[in-house]
Formats: structure tokens, C-alpha cells, sequence
């Protein structure tokens, strides 16, 4: 084992989080600046990870792994491939972003970083993780800071927020649940009792010499499916995303948005595909219609929404239904698609929820009746919601299109007709949103907006943070996608195993 890099990632908001309980309340300055210190430090560290992993290598890489506990098969194992490490790039992307549009928290601000940098390091973990039960930890450790600070620093707006945080912690442990009876499942079914291990890739092992048998992984897939699903929201698993989002402060709509719900499509791929590849194929077809009704129900419901939180957590839902028929085409075409789709949501998603978060710690308003011509008073950030709202549509030049595009490609020789619905979304998703733009920003000047300022100093550095990104991957895509083939390619072999298996419906697809 070589430098600790992804320690000090996963580390480095847990240390900044100690050291904040040890300064005083009235510290205000000192407190922002720990926060920002640490999240810029594990960014510029993934920063080298991404620009230095070998492509052609591919595989994990940045290992480490320390035996933990011994007697149940537990390691401390760290490391990113092609898949875990744009996730990983993601969340510290959006975690840097989150603290700034947190900058002017003046209600118990050490208590409220604290919580934000134990999330952030909790998703952190479930990303390099490369043991289950590390990967279980972690996500347990993100649910109780969430529930607190929407209890605490949530608005009221439409929903209680006591209501949206109950909802939303029962919604993650009920997907919890599901998730760990069928990881446990997979630890007994894997090895006898010498060898058992919670270790990813051995389980990979196991699955490749046939220790579980077809009607095994149909059920343990099954369970991971409600798990992951639920945390992806997967119809009928989503009702919670618009109202959690819409109760929650700024900062935890952000990263539940941008990188919490992406666990769920990430254990899909990590955790289903590769450890139960005839499970996979079996369902793929369910999937792909609860994919469609994610895709359309929530665009048609989104369409007729005038908060600007409900507006962005429907469209949320859609997105994800984008991702799940990328997955459900189980091909390396559709899958890349669905890997990269999950971070262009993820930074389209944390870019509007900053900018409509700055409009309501202004105006205290987030229903698009009572906003109306801010692109008079606020240019800033009119280019911030034009840049989300234009690469959510898909726009050429923008992070969104090539993932969806790509998704396309995968999905049709596999599903033409779903592929086809697919494609008619996207013009529901041009509908609200350009709806959402044209009244929220382009509409009839408003004196009342007058005495608010537009984004200035620290209040930017969200907009330019994700808004480089966006823009970046959007002109240069193969800087995305070129690391998440590394990652992908290797599951052909695997894909082209399950290629005659049978699924839901009977035979062969």
C-alpha cells in the first residue's frame, strides 16, 4: 500500500468535523473556513486521482486495505476503478459546491457543518468502499445527519419539515433493510464459514465458479433491487424524492440529489450486475418499464408543479428512470450511458438546487406565480439556471447530452419502443423546464426584486464550481466517458455470459 490518498479523502471531512467541535459557536468565520479547507483538499486530491488513473489498466487502482475484523471477514479495502471514480469526483464536486451555498447559515452554523461533513464523508465511503460492510457503514452514516438538519435548518415552505424528514429517513431505511438481508444472503451463499468474506471482489470470484445457483441470484438480486431501487427512486419507490427535497436545507438537496440517490444506481452495477448477472437479466424487463413510468409519470407530474424544488425533485425522478433503462438494456454501450447520466444529473441537479436555494434565502420565495423577470436584477444568476435547465433538456454542449445519447444508442436494439418513449420525455422535460425559465427569469420586470442583490463573492462559487463542470465534460465528453469505459468494458465478458439467460417474461430477450 503506497500514499493513503482515498483515506485522506474519506478522512479529511471527518477530521475537519472533530476539530469544529472544539471551536466556539461565535468562530462563524473560522467554522466556513475549516469546512471549505477540508472539502477543498479531498477535491484536489480526487482531482489527481482522475487525471492520473491508468485507462488502459483499468481495474481498481489506489488501493488499500488494512484486516479489520478478522473473524466476520471484514477489511478496511479502499479503491476506484472507472466506475466508482467519477462518482467519487462527483461527490466532492458537489460537496466543495454545498458549503459555499452554505457560506450565510447563521442558524448554528458549527452544528450544520458538522452534519454536512459527516454526510459528505458517509456517501464518500460508499463509493471507494470495496467491502461490503464498509459500503453498509457508510450508508448508515449518512441517514441520522440528514434527518437532523432537515428537522433543524428545513423549510416549511409547502410541506412540514418535519413531515419531509420523517419520510424521507423511513423511504432510506427501508431501503436499507431490504439492502442488507440480501448482502447478508450474499456473505452465507458466497463461502463456508472459514472463508467468508465481505470483500466485493471475492464475491465476484464466487459468482464466476457458480456458487450461486439461478434461483438464488433471482431472489438476492430481487432484495437489492427494493434496496437500491428505493434509494434511486424507482417507481413506486419515489414519492419521497420532491417532498424530501422540498423540505430539506440547500445543502442536503444538493448532495441527495447529486450523489446520495446515485448509491442506488452504483450498487446496481458494482453490486447486482457483477455479483448476480442471472438475477440481473431476469428482472432487466421490469426494470425497464418501471423505468418508463419513472421517465413520464414524473415529467407529467412535474409539468403541472409551481414550486421550484417540487419542479426539480419530479424532474429528478425522470432522470433516474433515464438511468435505470440503461441499466435494464445490460449492454457496455447503455451501462456507460447510465454511469455518466448519474453524474451529469448530479451536477445539472446540485447546480439548480444552489441557485433556487440563493433565490429563496433572498426573497423567501420558490413558487414560479410569485417570481417573475429576475434575469433584470440577477444576471448571475440567470446563467446558473440557464445552464442547469439547458443541460437538463439535453442540450449538444452540455453535460447532459452525450449520456443521454448514449443511453439511446444502448437501449434501443434492446427495448426499441421504451427507447422511443424515452426519447418522447425529453420533450415533457423541455416543456417545465423552459416553462420554469421563461416565467421564473424572462418574464416582465418586477420593482420588487429590486432591493435584492444578485450573486456575488462566495455566493458564485457554487455557479462556477458545477457550472465549469458542466460545461466542461459537456465540450470535452471523453473526459468523462473515456474513464468510465475503463471501468465498464470489463463487464462484457459478463454481459455476454447472461446473454442467452432467461428473464421475467420467458426465454431469451
Amino acid at each position: 500500500m503506497g500514499f493513503p490518498l482515498l483515506s485522506i479523502v474519506l478522512l479529511a471531512p471527518i477530521a475537519a468535523a472533530l476539530l469544529l467541535c472544539f471551536l466556539s459557536r461565535d468562530s462563524r468565520d473560522a467554522i466556513r473556513k475549516v469546512a471549505a479547507g477540508a472539502m477543498t483538499l479531498a477535491l484536489l486530491l480526487t482531482l489527481y486521482a482522475y487525471v492520473t488513473y491508468d485507462t488502459a489498466a483499468g481495474g481498481m487502482q489506489f488501493t488499500e486495505s488494512i484486516p479489520w475484523i478478522t473473524d466476520l471477514g471484514v477489511s478496511y479495502s479502499l479503491g476506484v476503478d472507472g466506475i466508482s471514480l467519477p462518482m467519487l469526483f462527483l461527490t466532492d464536486v458537489i460537496g466543495l459546491a454545498a458549503v459555499f451555498s452554505s457560506w450565510n447559515i447563521d442558524k448554528r452554523p458549527k452544528e450544520f457543518f458538522i452534519l454536512l461533513l459527516v454526510l459528505i464523508a458517509g456517501v464518500t465511503g460508499t463509493f471507494i468502499a470495496r467491502d461490503l460492510f464498509i459500503f453498509l457503514l457508510c450508508y448508515e452514516v449518512v441517514v441520522i445527519p440528514i434527518y437532523i438538519m432537515v428537522l433543524i435548518w428545513g423549510s416549511t415552505k409547502r410541506v412540514p419539515k418535519e413531515y419531509a424528514g420523517i419520510k424521507l429517513t423511513i423511504y432510506l431505511l427501508m431501503g436499507s433493510a431490504f439492502m442488507l438481508v440480501g448482502i447478508v444472503a450474499l456473505y452465507l451463499e458466497a463461502y463456508p464459514q472459514p472463508l467468508r468474506t465481505f470483500d466485493i471482489e471475492a464475491l465476484i470470484a464466487a459468482s464466476q465458479m457458480g456458487s450461486f445457483s439461478e434461483s438464488f441470484q433471482i431472489f438476492a438480486f430481487f432484495l437489492l433491487l427494493l434496496g437500491f431501487g428505493s434509494l434511486l427512486s424507482m417507481f413506486p419507490f419515489h414519492s419521497w424524492s420532491p417532498d424530501g427535497y422540498a423540505g430539506a436545507p440547500t445543502a442536503v438537496s444538493m448532495i441527495h440529489a447529486g450523489v446520495l440517490k446515485k448509491i442506488g444506481g452504483y450498487g446496481l452495477i458494482r453490486l447486482g450486475l457483477l455479483v448476480l448477472p442471472l438475477g440481473a437479466k431476469f428482472w432487466a424487463p421490469l426494470i425497464a418499464g418501471l423505468a418508463m413510468i419513472n421517465v413520464l409519470y414524473a415529467a407529467y407530474i412535474a409539468m403541472v408543479q409551481k414550486d421550484l424544488k417540487y419542479i426539480i425533485g419530479y424532474s429528478s425522478v425522470s432522470h433516474m428512470g433515464y438511468v435505470l433503462l440503461g441499466f435494464a438494456a445490460l449492454n457496455v454501450v447503455s451501462i456507460s450511458g447510465a454511469v455518466a447520466n448519474m453524474v451529469a444529473h448530479g451536477i445539472m441537479a446540485s447546480l439548480f438546487f444552489s441557485q433556487i436555494g440563493f433565490i429563496y434565502e433572498k426573497t423567501h420565495l420558490r413558487s414560479i406565480p410569485e417570481l417573475c423577470g429576475l434575469a433584470h436584477q440577477m444576471p448571475r444568476l440567470t446563467v446558473g439556471f440557464m445552464l442547469a435547465g439547458l443541460a437538463s433538456v439535453g442540450l449538444p454542449g452540455l453535460i447532459g447530452f452525450v449520456p443521454e445519447f448514449t443511453i439511446f444508442v444502448g437501449s434501443f436494439g434492446v427495448y426499441p419502443a421504451f427507447a422511443l418513449l424515452a426519447i418522447a420525455g425529453i420533450i415533457f422535460t423541455a416543456l417545465y423546464i423552459l416553462r420554469m425559465l421563461a416565467k421564473v427569469l424572462f418574464g416582465p420586470k418586477s420593482d420588487r426584486f429590486d432591493a435584492y442583490q444578485d450573486e456575488q463573492g462566495v455566493e458564485m462559487l457554487p455557479l462556477i464550481i458545477l457550472g465549469v463542470v458542466l460545461v466542461g465534460f459537456g465540450l470535452f465528453p471523453q473526459l468523462l466517458m473515456g474513464v468510465i469505459s475503463s471501468g465498464v468494458e470489463p463487464i462484457a465478458p459478463v454481459l455476454e455470459q447472461i446473454a442467452d439467460a432467461p428473464t421475467l417474461l420467458g426465454g431469451v430477450r
